[in-house]
């Protein structure tokens, strides 16, 4: 299709391309460099965009400046994790029976799967509150494990179901005929060619559970052995001056092993999107 279009055209889709990049990278790019420059130097006028002696110091000294700042990029890079794997063994067989199965309510209960994603986490903070006070699991991990898995699991099933209904049906009918009970079947045909799909899933509660770790750790724990990333961060914010470089430079260093995590999942993306479908 690409070698039908004019070379006009190619350089039109790749300038639109470019364009969308820039607005999508510019602020990143800023960040960076905002990371480099002296703190002096960052509201001097006019505005130079390009920092001149710049350097990393402000990685080296943001270490200093928040005391406990890995544990904090471990508490978040613990909590996600299990709040990816928890989903992900609740979801996949909930998106594999209202996939393949139709039982009375199921559209019902998915359209308030989809009801709950419109509900802000800060509206419901004082009743979830309440909740884990009740439960006695305020100041802990599962403070911040349990909200996170709560409402990572409604978009999870709608992402998981749509890929797992484009899956043949003749797949699990050939391993019924074989006398494959449904979780077999579930286990050993459907697992491997939603791989793509699932790896999709993981993917994206990852990284919601990375980014929505700051106003359950702050309603829901008080203790700095249980605090995540994004309360660190806020630890940059004084009450005389921020420092804007050493905030930029830890924001980086944060977002890491999310970024590593994702690129080590991107090469499942294809690997598992025929396997498992020829019997063997």
């Amino acid at each position: 299709m690409i070698n039908r279009y004019r070379w006009y055209e190619l350089v039109a889709i790749y300038a639109g391309i470019l364009v969308f990049l820039g607005f999508i990278l510019a602020p990143f790019v800023e960040g960076f460099l905002v990371s480099l420059k002296p703190l002096g130097l960052l509201f001097s006028s006019p505005y130079r965009f390009w920092p001149e002696n710049g350097s990393f110091a402000a990685y080296y000294t943001m270490w200093e400046s928040v005391p406990g700042f890995a544990r904090y990029i471990f508490n978040s890079f613990f909590i996600s994790t299990i709040v990816t794997a928890i989903v992900l063994i609740l979801v996949i067989p909930a998106a594999y029976a209202f996939a393949r199965f139709n039982f009375r309510g199921s559209g019902a209960l998915l359209g308030a799967f989809l009801a709950v994603n419109m509900f802000s986490g800060a509206v419901l903070l004082i009743p979830l509150f309440r909740l884990m006070r009740s439960f006695g699991v305020l100041n802990t991990y599962l403070a911040m494990i349990m909200p996170g898995v709560a409402f990572l699991i409604p978009s999870a099933i709608w992402l998981l179901r749509t890929y797992m209904m484009r899956i043949p049906r003749e797949l699990d009918e050939a391993a019924f005929v074989d006398g494959a009970s449904h979780f077999y079947t579930l286990r050993r045909v459907i697992l491997p060619i939603a791989m793509p799909g699932i790896t999709v899933v993981a993917i994206t509660t990852f990284i919601g559970a990375y980014a929505q770790q700051f106003i359950y750790a702050l309603t829901f724990n008080s203790k700095t052995e249980y605090m995540p990333l994004p309360v660190g961060l806020f630890a940059y914010f004084g009450r005389q001056e921020v420092i804007w470089n050493e905030l930029m430079a830890a924001s980086f260093v944060g977002i890491a092993p999310a970024v590593v995590v994702i690129f080590l999942l991107q090469r499942y993306l294809v690997s598992g999107l025929t396997a498992g479908a020829v019997k063997q």
